[in-house]
């Protein structure tokens, strides 16, 4: 119902300016602060000002007396305070509200017939996903469910080097050692099996002799000009490293969960033509040289210092010319892209936008969500092993584990009379152990770098992923064997804290819209603190199952009800589990 409220409060704040000649470019629509009995505010009067002539209380006051709130869907009562203008909805807000948030599916919006890809992970294949990673499949997976939640047909994409030169290495090593000249592996999982490989050729290459290397070097070279050939053989080798690798790590990144629709691979556009199609119309391109030995092209003149370099001197591609036709499948075939992917490419995919513009193509169809890095406190708990630091699958276990003793701790606190059995306590702590982990790495903005701390992640009486499932978990436990009633009169619910919740509850679609239009799933998590702040506000000053008469402990049922649904859809969105108890 916000959306609706405030597209109305636009509307009038519009109308009534036009109907005296002012201008309507700029109407400061904004929420107000805490304490004002408003759901949205106007600072129009400010900017006005000077044009009319007046202090902005009077234009203020004289916009106000403008506005008829019967012509406006949910609008009630204008108000002024000094130079803003408040509006505050009518009756009808509230009971559609409630109804609305009733649903199973609230906050899900009516399709948008557009059709979205997001990219994310895309992590190379060489071994166990690693922390410092962790933060671009949890971004990316929040990124795609509030496109989802906001009309969009979403697939989720991950992009896999499978024709590089550490592909290559890594097929070279594991054709070329015994499993007896490895280490035992760490866990009984491919990704940990086969890393012993990639590690043991990286070091070879270092050590050995340099008659040795330069073999090894030549054998890899060999690999890397098959798969550019077109060479079946070299491909079906490159490919058994590549899919078990992947494998293991898709297994890892089904714990958070981060799931994908499909994986696509770099070579799948080696072997189309589509590469040596996109190096044709590059190389014809004004900005193309042949400098240093490598096609290149000199973006000097579009404000990009670094040449792209798309052509090696053998023939061999790279990456990023690999990645041109990859976009340009993705423009083909889709109205959106998204790629979520480290600050540390941003030079790269200033180049690949450029060229892409140079190619021709609508680069606004092609958006970015660059991160910064997770880091963790010294390892506090893990193990840190050469060559890969802290894995993903340890800080999983360790959050489970950390989770696991925190909630045997409360069992005797617990409001809900029902037996937990050891198998509810361990979904319980994965839950909330692995919800603890994405909750804290997606509430963070993805520009600023971040370090995850557990007393924080974990902590219950913050504003943490236990203290927003809890809420959830609270309104399960009242629910539990209750028969939620329709039609409620949303007048029974007049207590500043019902109204302050209900108020929350209409938010949520925008906010989902919000986070998916800036591609910015922490404002869900910002919401779902407010949201647990406003809920346990109305806990405290509303009893539900004890509430003075029947009328009124039906209503207080249905928002609580309400809220269920709210909060575990804002939970769902950001990838979090919304536990039926705690």
């Amino acid at each position: 119902m916000f959306i609706e409220f405030r597209s109305a409060v636009e509307d009038a704040v519009a109308a009534a300016l036009a109907a005296r000649d002012l201008p309507t470019d700029d109407l400061g629509i904004e929420e107000p602060p805490e304490g004002v009995d408003a759901v949205l505010a106007s600072s129009v009067a400010f900017r006005l000002a000077g044009e009319v002539g007046a202090p902005p209380p009077e234009v203020a006051a004289d916009v106000a007396a403008a506005i008829d709130p019967a012509g406006y869907e949910y609008l009630g009562e204008v108000t002024t305070q000094g130079p803003y203008l408040n509006f505050a909805p009518n009756e009808a807000y509230y009971a559609d509200t409630l109804d609305a948030a009733g649903a199973d599916d609230y906050g899900q919006r009516p399709p948008t017939g557009e059709s979205v890809v997001v990219e994310h992970t895309s992590a190379n294949p060489t071994g166990p996903v690693h922390v410092g990673r962790a933060r671009n499949p949890i971004i990316g997976d929040a990124i795609a469910n509030a496109l989802d939640y906001a009309g969009y047909d979403v697939e989720r994409h991950y992009y896999v080097n499978d024709a590089g030169r550490q592909m290559a290495l890594f097929t070279w090593a594991y054709e070329r050692f015994d499993e007896a000249d490895l280490p035992e592996p760490e866990r009984d999982k491919p990704d940990y099996d086969l890393v012993r490989y990639y590690r043991k050729g990286n070091s070879y290459l270092e050590d050995a002799d340099e008659a040795a290397v330069e073999e090894a070097e030549a054998e890899i070279e060999s690999i890397m000009q098959g798969l550019e050939d077109g060479d079946e053989e070299t491909y079906e080798r490159v490919t058994e490293v590549v899919d078990a690798v992947l494998d293991g790590m898709t297994q890892t990144l089904s714990r958070l969960p981060a799931e994908f629709d499909e994986f696509v691979k770099e070579t799948r556009f080696m072997r189309s033509g589509a590469t040596d199609d996109v190096i044709e119309r590059l190389q014809a391109l004004d900005e193309a040289v042949y400098e240093d030995d490598a096609w290149q092209l000199d973006l000097s003149e579009h404000g990009i210092e670094k040449n792209f370099v798309f052509l090696r001197s053998d023939g061999t591609t790279l990456y990023t010319t690999r990645d041109i036709a990859h976009h340009e499948w993705k423009f083909d075939n889709f109205d959106r892209a998204v790629t979520v992917i480290g600050e540390d490419h941003k030079l790269t995919f200033e180049q690949l936008n450029q060229t892409l513009g140079l190619l021709g193509h609508d680069t606004g169809k092609l958006e970015q969500q660059f991160y910064s890095w997770v880091n963790l406190p010294g390892g506090e708990g893990m193990s840190t092993r050469e060559g890969t630091g802290v894995d993903l699958d340890d800080l999983l276990d360790e959050a489970v584990d950390r989770a696991r003793a925190e909630v045997e701790s409360r069992m005797d606190d617990r409001i809900r009379e029902d037996d937990l059995t050891e198998d509810d306590v361990e979904r319980i702590a994965r839950q909330v152990g692995i919800g603890a982990v994405r909750y804290d790495i997606v509430a963070k903005q993805p520009s600023k770098t971040i370090t995850f701390e557990w007393e924080r992640a974990l902590d219950f009486e913050a504003q943490s992923a236990p203290y927003v499932q809890y809420v959830h978990a609270r309104c399960r436990g009242i629910l539990d064997g209750e028969s939620v009633p329709e039609g409620i009169d949303p007048d029974l619910l007049a207590t500043p804290e019902e109204r302050d919740l209900l108020r929350t509850i209409a938010r949520f679609p925008a906010v989902v819209e919000g986070a998916a239009e800036d591609l910015e799933p922490h404002r869900v998590a910002t919401y779902t603190r407010t949201f647990a702040e406003r809920f346990n506000a109305f806990y405290r000053e509303c009893p539900v199952l004890t509430a003075e008469n029947e009328e009124l402990r039906d209503a207080r049922l249905a928002l609580v009800a309400a809220a269920a649904h709210t909060i575990g859809n804002a939970l769902d969105v950001l990838g979090v589990a919304a536990p039926e108890s705690m």
